[in-house]
């Protein structure tokens, strides 16, 4: 069955017939994709999996679509975790998108000694989220948890989750073997700040019993960049990327 290839995500429940309200994508289906009535459009909502509607008004203030037949079933990405310590605003809003886009299930912001961008807005960046869920063809979007102190995540740290702790002092570079060799289907992986962590924090980190510490190479990476790096190596190490 052909997919429609403008994708829209709604918070409504979805199902044949359903009549779905979608007044808050008016500006974007109406004026900027100049979609009219009975024009097919791809939902989802993160729960029920790709579904085709189609247009039954297209106002510039109403708009309102039917659900007729489902596309794709609902799916969840591998139990994969993204900590990061925040940075400037659009580099911030580049990890979330593209953790979304590599398939995090979480994504979880966490303030470090050295991080150096206090300011995080929490409804901005799950706004992106949902933009690259629906850029990227995916029915998930991944939960985004409140942003809290390293020290106080690493408190409650669950015992049968691993920690993919991206260390550029360690001298360990066989990550896709170390990832493999500890196996598991619980992980996190933690990005720091530009200016790295603190020794107390990376001392903690690698005393702690779940910690996997890696190395990404050759070059030090910006923090946007290694959260990418380090989502491809796990996805290929671990994730739903394995040949």
């Amino acid at each position: 069955m052909n997919r429609a290839k403008i994708r829209v995500f709604v918070e409504d429940d979805l199902g044949a017939g359903e009549t779905l309200n979608l007044a808050g994508h008016a500006h974007y289906l109406t004026n900027v994709m100049r979609l009219q009535v009975d024009a097919e459009i791809a939902v989802f909502n993160g729960r029920d999996g790709e579904w085709t509607a189609r247009l039954v008004e297209a106002g510039k203030r109403r708009v309102t679509a039917q659900c007729l037949t489902r596309t794709l079933d609902q799916s969840t990405p591998p139990d994969l975790w993204l900590l990061f310590a925040p940075i400037k605003k659009a580099r911030t809003d580049f990890i979330v998108e593209k953790a979304t886009e590599m398939g995090a299930r979480r994504i979880q912001p966490v303030f470090t000694r050295f991080t150096n961008s206090e300011r995080v807005r929490p409804e901005k960046l799950h706004a992106h989220c949902i933009e690259a869920a629906e850029q990227c063809g995916g029915v998930f979007v991944p939960e985004l948890s409140d942003p809290a102190p390293l020290d106080k995540v690493l408190d409650y740290w669950p015992q049968d989750r691993k920690l993919m702790f991206c260390d550029e002092m360690s001298a360990r570079m066989d990550t896709l073997d170390a990832l493999r060799s500890t196996g598991g289907d619980k992980w996190a992986i933690l990005i720091g700040p530009e200016g790295g962590f603190a020794a107390d924090e990376a001392a903690r980190l690698r005393d702690m019993a779940q910690t996997v510490p890696v190395n990404l190479g050759p070059r030090i990476l910006r923090a946007d960049t290694a959260a990418v790096a380090a989502m491809a190596l796990w996805q290929v190490a671990l994730g739903d990327w394995r040949a």
